[in-house]
């Protein structure tokens, strides 16, 4: 009897079988009292009898649909399913079959879920907290200091902030947490913020090889210290405040375009694919690249929701450059074979040894500005520059409606950078602090 005329003599309880099926098995259906039916395989593992359920029949479902669909399946749709678990049961019956690839899947899912957990448990505020409490134990007076600044202006002021992974937090949080202070007219206070969650990290990334940190700062899987790239002068704070003038933009590109090894090649990356946040380039996994774009992940001002997916374009000079820096390994840009990335604090520092001459008190993230400025003068719109440098996401139309992923129109930006790079010859200003 056909399949579809099987189905409609069921009998409530029963298990009825449809159609054999390859390699090994049977495919069968079984009515409930509700009326509905559920598909499932059935098969041997020794002399037992082993059935796996496949799922609901959707008698709506087109017969010749070899997918379930959002209700169930179709009996084409449940005998590819039970072939597949056929295949698996066949391929694995030495260890348990299928029974024994549901249950590793299932320790695999248990794993995750606590490794999940055990990395939510390590947010920002358990490492100040931590980093107070040791201060107490030392027998620092600070320690009351400290943990008034940190429960005032940032826990109690930012408390999704406070509930993210601290392994998760960047640069950029600090800076806008001291941020928030110096425009409440407390400068001292955010220099003391910075201080002490520059001191906090420090520790926790420390305890991987210093013995004497205490074993709990481990935890926290701190490699780099997002608190060291910020700069405790508030004109600092703001890079629109101060950025490279085009001509100065001009010398840097002169000066780093030729700079050898993997240092060269990271600075006229970053320049060249529009100046991206450096603690999230270098974070770049080669997974994430493309042969004409790489995608970088940005949370930045996003606590407690998932990254902004941001894939920015590669010219032909920023594909060279991005060659010549490549690990080979799971981070595209490491010194160690892709194991680990780059940190940011050292990236900025090769920057800052490169142009110190040319380019006194330079600091790198004035290149992200400087940027900016200068596809501003060349009549870039306000919109493509936001997109290239992923801060163009703000209202509702971009967030939920606008599919399109401007790729076009950020490549022609970067291409407009490059060439005015390349052509103009600099006459230049030496950045100097605004006193």
């Amino acid at each position: 009897m056909e399949p579809y005329k099987i189905i409609k003599t069921l009998k409530i309880g029963q298990y009825t079988r449809l159609d054999s099926v390859e390699p090994a098995g049977a495919l069968e259906a079984r009515k409930a009292r509700d009326g509905t039916i559920r598909f499932h395989w059935r098969g041997a593992l020794g002399k037992k009898t082993v059935r796996v359920v496949i799922g609901p029949y959707d008698s709506r479902a087109s017969p010749r649909s070899i997918k379930p669909t959002r209700l169930g399946y179709s009996i084409a749709a449940a005998r590819r399913a039970a072939e597949d678990i056929a295949a698996q049961h066949r391929e694995n019956r030495d260890r348990g079959g299928y029974d024994a690839i549901r249950h590793e899947q299932r320790l695999q899912g248990q794993r995750e879920i606590e490794a999940r957990q055990e990395a939510n448990k390590q947010t920002l505020e358990r490492l100040l907290m931590a980093y107070a409490d040791r201060l107490e134990a030392q027998g620092k007076q600070s320690h009351r200091d400290v943990r008034g600044i940190f429960t005032n202006h940032i826990i109690d002021a930012f408390p999704r902030l406070a509930q993210r992974p601290a392994v998760d937090i960047e640069p950029e949080d600090i800076a806008d947490l001291m941020r928030n202070l110096l425009d409440s007219g407390k400068g001292r206070t955010a220099n003391k913020l910075r201080t002490s969650v520059r001191a906090a990290y420090e520790t926790a990334k420390r305890a991987r090889l210093d013995a004497s940190v205490p074993v709990a700062f481990k935890a926290f899987k701190i490699r780099y210290n997002p608190a060291a790239d910020t700069v405790p002068d508030p004109t600092q704070n703001k890079a629109d405040k101060n950025p490279l003038t085009i001509d100065q933009m001009i010398l840097y590109w002169d000066t780093i375009k030729t700079l050898p090894g993997l240092r060269g090649a990271i600075l006229r990356l970053h320049l060249l694919t529009g100046g991206q946040r450096i603690a999230q380039l270098v974070r770049l996994l080669t997974l994430d690249i493309t042969k004409n774009s790489i995608t970088i992940f940005d949370n930045k001002g996003r606590p407690g929701t998932q990254p902004h997916i941001h894939i920015v374009p590669l010219i032909p000079a920023a594909r060279k450059a991005l060659s010549d820096a490549l690990s080979g390994g799971h981070y595209a840009l490491s010194s160690d074979g892709g194991k680990t990335h780059v940190s940011p604090t050292t990236v900025t520092r090769w920057a800052q040894d490169a142009v110190s001459k040319a380019l006194p008190d330079f600091q790198l993230k004035q290149v992200r500005s400087g940027v900016e400025t200068l596809l501003s003068s060349a009549g870039v719109s306000k919109e493509i520059r936001g997109r290239l440098q992923s801060h163009g996401m703000l209202g509702v139309q971009d967030r939920h409606y606008d599919g399109h992923d401007y790729l076009p129109e950020k490549k022609k930006a970067l291409t407009t950078l490059y060439r005015t790079l390349e052509k103009k010859q600099a006459s230049v200003t030496p950045i100097r602090e605004v006193v």
